[in-house]
């Protein structure tokens, strides 16, 4: 995918949950954006930082081996929500993605996770697949990859 003219621009939600960066795939009505915003209220609720980097368009690029993802200009600060136009939101310029989570119909995702990973822009990430539209599903499975209660490793 690299191609040298600037960034690369994923249909994708990006946020940034402590020190941690996720990219969230998946089509169109997937659950991207209501899975972002439910992570970043349980992290807060947790005492983490918490934030949006960008909704529905992120501009990747790698740098030094790593991920870095920013929100296009145009949609800077704003959240899409089904029924409503895109709503402000507090973000952050940019981040680093630790994560991809890929949301796929319920029965291509597997039931345990694996050892995947996805390459973008030429960066190894780690890979969770998750089924779309299931928050209540998906919640538990990144709350214990980010050691979030009650899964927390402290």
């Amino acid at each position: 995918m690299p191609n040298g003219s600037g960034p690369a621009n994923l249909h994708a939600t990006a946020i940034v949950l402590g020190d941690r960066g996720l990219l969230i795939r998946g089509e169109s009505g997937s659950g991207k954006t209501t899975l972002a915003l439910t992570l970043i209220a349980v992290c807060r609720s947790a005492g983490w930082f918490a934030s949006l980097v960008s909704d529905d368009q992120v501009l990747v690029s790698a740098g030094t081996g790593r991920l870095v993802c920013r929100a296009p200009e145009p949609i800077k600060g704003l959240v899409e929500t089904r029924g409503r136009t895109p709503q402000p939101i507090g973000n952050e310029q940019a981040a680093v993605i630790n994560l991809v989570v890929r949301l796929v119909e319920e029965d291509a995702a597997p039931r345990y996770a694996e050892d995947q990973f996805e390459e973008i822009e030429g960066c190894r990430l780690p890979l969770l697949v998750l089924p779309a539209r299931n928050v209540e599903g998906a919640l538990p499975a990144l709350c214990s990859w980010l050691s979030l209660p009650p899964f927390d490793r402290k």
